[in-house]
């Protein structure tokens, strides 16, 4: 996996509240590469800044309300059924 790879030389790890979410991110500049989200424990969140060759604007993105997420979950979560 190239974010993998990315990280095993730069990689970081930080966990807040509860320490159940593994956020990674590069100790030199700070990004947030990538993480398992709570609400899609089957997916990941990533930061497609950080892939080789992505344009961002090549993606489809769909609006999410991380404040109050456990209200908008199911939403998402159909939405990744849907996709399947």
């Amino acid at each position: 996996m190239l974010i993998a790879a990315i990280l095993l030389p730069f990689g970081s790890t930080y966990t807040f509240n509860k320490h159940v979410i593994k956020h990674r991110f590069c100790k030199v500049c700070g990004v947030k590469v990538f993480y398992v989200p709570r609400s899609n424990p089957d997916g990941f969140s990533v930061n497609v800044r950080c892939l080789d060759g992505m344009d961002p604007t090549d993606f489809r993105f769909t609006s999410f309300d991380g404040q109050n997420w456990e209200d908008s979950v199911e939403a998402l979560r159909e939405l990744h059924r849907n996709r399947q």
